[in-house]
């Protein structure tokens, strides 16, 4: 079979976890959305279930499928709920959904539940994607306590810039909400990974900790406790083929890279149909057999080109890491022009190999 495939690692991914515990001091979602970042949401949500205080996802349909894998911890809905309806579902799978908007108010005003619901009240604070305006946010606490369809409301808010340590839009955005919720007597929400890292002084009940659950930073310098996170995708194939070239000769599509001495190409069984960024380019940092060296070439769809020249002991069927312990994600996607969010939620066609359950 061919031999792309992914290694999860959830000893890693329950140490990752604890971290944001500790970090935080507050209690945690596990963010496993977008099918945990491509690490496959029930594996991972069954691996933290035993300790995770609960789990956030974006939307209903991501929420059913950790359902019905028997996960029974809290599951909140980040984005809500798009249609009116789907309260009666939220209602008998007893999720936590997101309120973030007027129409969603009124929607969990008029609807018919067999419970009062827990709410998580979003404010823009100045992200402007979603997000009540901080005018109105105390009357729709209000409006939701009043109801009597709310058992328990969380306030909540979430930062556009906190991956940028040195940035003043956190503490502006920390500010607006500070003044939204003046009077309010509800738990916070407002740490997301980089601020669960690097912003010990915004105040939160409950954090969110997303990227980093998976080992990777979120920030584009060295940071203390980043450092301490363990990978927990290790993306491997092998080499399929060697290819020999004098000084000269082009390799792959488009002639990208012309050999500036002899070389020993190795072909590996890993493209972008993979989920390998496409536009990765030559010098992108690969490990052949534990021992560093390069992309070279354009990225196919099933296939990608390696430097073996100063490698002579590895050849066909050598072991290739892509991305995990020993080259990291962020780094390929820096390499990139991407981000480790985007090439882990774009991970297909590769098996997932569990390890440590």
């Amino acid at each position: 079979m061919r031999p792309a495939r992914a290694l999860i690692d959830l000893d890693a991914l329950r140490h990752n976890y604890r971290l944001a515990r500790e970090v935080s001091g507050a209690r945690a979602l596990a963010v496993v959305k977008a099918d945990a970042y491509g690490h496959g949401a029930v594996r991972c949500a069954q691996a933290l279930e035993g300790e995770a205080d609960g789990f956030a996802v974006a939307c209903i349909e991501e929420a059913l499928v950790l359902r019905e894998a028997g996960v029974r911890a809290p599951i909140l809905l980040l984005e809500g709920f798009f249609e009116a309806d789907e309260l009666t579902l939220i209602d008998q799978h007893d999720l936590w959904c997101v309120a973030h908007a007027q129409w969603q108010i009124e929607a969990i005003e008029q609807a018919q539940l067999s419970k009062p619901l827990t709410v998580w009240l979003k404010l823009d604070s100045g992200m402007h994607r979603v997000g009540l305006h901080p005018a109105d946010y105390q009357a729709a606490y209000r409006r939701l306590l009043a109801s009597g369809k709310v058992s328990k409301i969380v306030l909540m808010s979430h930062f556009a810039r906190a991956d940028e340590p040195e940035c003043e839009r956190t503490s502006e955005q920390l500010a607006v909400f500070l003044q939204a919720r003046e009077g309010l007597s509800a738990e916070v929400s407002l740490r997301n990974s980089p601020a669960v890292l690097g912003w010990p002084q915004v105040p939160s009940d409950w954090v969110r900790p997303g990227i980093m659950l998976y080992g990777a930073t979120p920030f584009e310098q060295a940071q203390e406790h980043a450092a301490l996170l363990r990978p927990v995708m290790t993306l491997e194939s092998k080499v399929i083929s060697v290819r020999e070239l004098p000084a000269g000769e082009p390799v792959g599509y488009g002639a990208r890279f012309v050999a500036e001495r002899p070389t020993r190409v190795g072909v590996v069984a890993m493209g972008y149909a993979d989920g390998y960024p496409r536009h990765a380019p030559t010098g992108t940092p690969v490990m052949v057999d534990g021992q560093l060296t390069r992309l070279i070439g354009r990225v196919s769809m099933d296939m990608l080109t390696v430097d073996l020249t100063d490698l002579p002991q590895s050849g066909l069927g050598s072991r290739v890491e892509l991305w995990g312990k020993q080259v990291l994600a962020s780094d390929v996607a820096a390499a990139a022009g991407s981000i480790p969010y985007q090439i882990f939620c774009n991970l297909r066609r590769v098996p997932l190999h569990y390890l440590g359950n």
